[in-house]
């Protein structure tokens, strides 16, 4: 028989198995999602709702910039560009923005209606009791954080006090009242104060840089693609009317900050250019006068007249010049190409642009002949007459283009020179001009500029005093504010119930699934048939209460004594099952720890034996820690029924140490309900069990009540604390190994299955006591308690 431990690894996984832990958990999975739900509903009860208002504007964009700006843009002082909607909407929710929409709302000035289950904000609509007058200067007020409560008695008085636990004072509407922001004075708003449904009032004072950082990051700015210039403004409060009052007064500050700037921008321009002005036109004038002096001084009348005459010449002769040089560098290149050509294979540039029209002709005849020549050739040789002939035309033709070319370059040379002479000659004339008419030319153009320079910044004068007067808002709104919806934005029902579910389901599921990653225990059969293999589990006990019996009772049905009868029946077939000619009905009992429950079960188990009509003998080898009398303490009976009693209560220690002593001297027969166990007990603790152990006494004694007795339980001591167990395990037909569910320790189980493939502890055995109801059985599907008729949870 393969006595391997198998892995769990190896086996398919089970997920009935891996939900047991949960499922068995489900009364904490519903009072904990009944818990987060109550806590959700309570949430949504005191949190005051939020409700959405949004706003939509579009970023306008002039055709090409305001017109001042032009001015720059044109000078190069600034560049190209378009509006950038990232850039406004850092600008729209930019601080100065803010702190301006705050003080004239307001908003850093609150009034709270107290309530019983949750305050109220109070706004203008509706419109708070009284109305606050704040004598101390702005600077003070806009840095403050403080707060003070009232208290309306009647229509004309009220109390006042600087904390919600402080000590009242009784004033009158319209008394001056000392506060943490300075002197203030409160008026009724209405003819009755005390009609707004609460009487009790705090009142918050906040700096203006905190509520427009607050704002700040309440709004959301987006667009609906990047494309777009389209701006949607999205504010979440407690008031619709204050988040409309919000979002329409921002865009209101934002256009009006864009016509200012736009009309500072126009007024420094208008400045810049009346300025430039000034300075243009006393240039302009003083370039006018210098041109007249000039004039006057030198007597000077239409010199410009004569110049330009002299630079159209010489712009005619420049032009002939160099149409000659071109015409000389043409006839050279052909000059050079025929004089390099040995051969007739090559043609001729033709249309090259020479202007003798012989040299022309001759060069379209000669390139005719020599493609000729060449188509003959792909037929004939060099050799044949026709080629011969044209050979010696091709050879004229080029000494007529050498000569003609030769004398095209001579003329050409001739008049290149002439015309560079006569050009130098008016050069001269140009140069030796007076220098009155350049200096005449530089007032001419220095006057031409300034004046130009003056007409543009006059018509742009013009166009800033128009912006100026025309200036636009940066944006058109599209939407003013609106509430998205009648239903608060948060908390939302759908959401808040959602989490709390989920926090329901998730709470006990961590704890479940923390307690299963740490537990390192045995729980059950299954959990241990897992960890040892194929070695037997006979059976597992259940968890007993208190007030039921640890001795089970002849006839009993409970789930204990059902057990029991299972892990009888399993030892006994096992006991009889091997092919052993002696009698091997010694069965040990023992455990890796105390406290595990081996007594119980061997007392229990001697019990169950003994119903059945067999002779039973109990020992208590634990003689270090002996437990038996806890379930065995009642009456001795002899063999006649009556009651008596070993003498001196003798045990097995005594046996072991006094060899006079026999194995039916220390036998004590004990009724148990009706029916007759005997027992040998451990006897005085002695100081040394373990030599005690080693004696052969201990062979014979077993040896004698082996043939006595139909079965012999023994109670040994805990196999891992001490060596007894394994001092006496050779005398062992079975072994019944006992776990503990939730004690026993899945490590500790490598021990015995070690000592058992050392072959030191034979016929191993296991049986899972103290298993909880809920993991008796596979999934408490198939468990103990057949026959036993139980009510369904429903019914009551």
């Amino acid at each position: 028989m393969n006595t391997e431990p198998t892995n769990p690894s190896d086996e398919n996984l089970d997920y009935r198995e891996l939900l047991k832990p949960y499922l068995k958990n489900w009364k904490w999975f519903v009072v904990s999602v009944l818990c987060t739900v109550i806590l959700g509903i309570l949430y949504m009860r005191y949190t005051v709702p939020k409700f959405a208002v949004q706003a939509k504007i579009q970023i306008l964009e002039d055709a090409k910039g305001s017109s001042q700006l032009n001015v720059f843009e044109d000078l190069g002082i600034l560049g190209e560009g378009g509006v950038q909607v990232e850039d406004e909407m850092a600008l729209l929710t930019s601080r100065s923005n803010l702190i301006d929409l705050v003080k004239e709302l307001e908003l850093n000035i609150r009034i709270t209606a107290l309530g019983n289950i949750r305050n109220s904000s109070i706004y203008r609509n509706p419109s708070p009791p009284f109305k606050i007058n704040f004598l101390a200067p702005d600077s003070l007020i806009h840095n403050s954080r403080q707060s003070f409560f009232i208290t309306l008695s009647s229509k004309t008085s009220f109390e006042f006090a600087k904390d919600k636990s402080g000590p009242t004072k009784m004033y009158s509407y319209g008394k001056t009242i000392s506060s943490p922001v300075g002197d203030i004075i409160i008026t009724p708003n209405n003819l009755d104060p005390t009609s707004s449904g609460t009487n009790r009032f705090v009142v918050s004072v906040n700096p203006l840089s905190s509520v427009a950082e607050y704002y700040q990051r309440a709004l959301e700015i987006s667009v609906d693609n990047p494309k777009s210039k389209i701006i949607t403004i999205l504010l979440e409060d407690a008031l619709i009317s204050r988040a409309q009052d919000v979002i329409n007064t921002l865009i209101s500050i934002y256009n009006q900050n864009a016509v200012e700037d736009k009309r500072a921008m126009a007024f420094k321009t208008s400045d810049f250019i009346n300025e430039r002005l000034e300075r243009i036109s006393t240039n302009l004038t003083n370039v006018d006068q210098s041109a007249v002096n000039f004039k006057s001084d030198r007597g000077l009348s239409d010199l410009v007249a004569q110049n330009s005459l002299n630079l159209d010449i010489g712009a005619q002769t420049q032009q002939q010049l160099q149409d000659a040089s071109i015409q000389l560098d043409i006839a050279s290149s052909m000059k050079d190409i025929i004089d390099n050509e040995d051969g007739y294979g090559e043609l001729l540039p033709s249309n090259i642009g020479l202007q003798d029209p012989s040299i022309v002709a001759t060069t379209q005849k000669y390139n005719e002949l020599a493609l000729e020549r060449k188509r003959l050739l792909e037929s004939s040789n060099d050799k044949n007459p026709i080629i011969v002939n044209l050979d010696q035309q091709l050879a004229g033709l080029k000494r007529s283009m050498r000569s003609s070319l030769n004398g095209t370059t001579n003329n050409l040379i001739l008049q290149v020179n002439d015309l560079s002479s006569r050009l130098s000659r008016i050069n001269s004339r140009i140069y030796s001009a007076p220098k009155n008419e350049r200096t005449l030319r530089d007032i001419s153009r220095q006057q031409e500029t300034t004046e130009s320079l003056y007409l543009y910044l006059l018509q742009k004068r013009e166009e800033a005093q128009i912006a100026f007067a025309s200036s636009s808002p940066k944006s058109n709104v599209v939407d003013s504010a609106y509430a998205v919806s009648d239903f608060p934005a948060s908390p939302k029902l759908k959401l808040v119930l959602f989490v709390s579910l989920f926090l329901g389901l998730l709470v006990p599921f961590s704890f479940v699934y923390v307690n299963y990653l740490l537990d390192n225990k045995v729980h059950n059969k299954i959990g241990l048939e897992k960890l040892i293999g194929n070695i037997p589990v006979l059976a597992e006990l259940p968890k007993i209460s208190k007030k039921e019996n640890s001795l089970v009772k002849p006839g009993e049905r409970t789930v204990l004594a059902e057990s029991l009868r299972i892990l009888r029946t399993n030892l006994d077939y096992i006991i009889k099952s091997k092919k052993n000619s002696s009698k091997g009905n010694i069965i040990f009992i023992t455990s890796t720890v105390p406290r595990e429950g081996k007594t119980f079960i061997s007392s229990n188990l001697a019990m169950v034996f003994a119903n059945t009509n067999k002779k039973v003998l109990l020992i208590g080898a634990d003689i270090r820690n002996p437990k038996i009398y806890q379930f065995y303490s009642g009456k001795h009976i002899d063999k006649m029924g009556r009651p008596y009693r070993n003498k001196e209560n003798k045990g097995l220690t005594e046996y072991l140490v006094d060899s006079r002593l026999g194995h039916k001297d220390i036998i004590s027969s004990m009724l148990a309900y009706d029916h007759i166990i005997d027992i040998i007990y451990s006897g005085k603790i002695p100081p040394n069990p373990s030599d005690l152990l080693m004696s052969d006494r201990i062979s014979e004694l077993l040896e004698n009540v082996k043939l006595d007795y139909d079965y012999v339980i023994v109670d040994t001591a805990p196999l891992m604390v001490v060596s007894d167990t394994l001092l006496l395990s050779e005398y062992a037909d079975q072994i019944l190994y006992v776990t503990r569910a939730g004690v026993t320790e899945s490590k500790v189980l490598d021990f015995p299955l070690k000592l058992y493939k050392e072959g030191k502890l034979k016929g191993l055995s296991f049986v899972v006591n103290d298993v909880k109801p809920s993991n008796l059985g596979y999934g408490r599907k198939y468990g103990y308690g057949y026959g036993k008729t139980t009510k369904k949870w429903w019914k009551f």
